[in-house]
């Protein structure tokens, strides 16, 4: 579950600043959602996209109940 900061304060802030975990998830939701995004939300998912591109991808990861995720090998995104 996400427990990073909401679009709200990440909104006020350059996408550069961004955690990986907050450009992770914002990625998944906002590619979710995207047929039923305006103008405005589908610019916001484009500069994620380009921020995670210019950090040179996603890193797979795994989750378990009991440990969390954990970074696997290879690529994403």
């Amino acid at each position: 579950m996400y427990t990073g900061r909401d679009m709200t304060e990440l909104s006020m802030m350059a996408k550069s600043d961004w955690q990986d975990n907050e450009l992770t998830y914002f990625h998944h939701s906002f590619q979710q959602t995207l047929p039923y995004l305006n103008v405005e939300g589908q610019s916001i998912y484009r500069e994620i996209v380009e921020e995670i591109t210019n950090r040179g991808g996603l890193k797979a990861t795994e989750a378990s109940l009991l440990e969390g995720p954990t970074m696997v090998e290879g690529d994403i995104l």
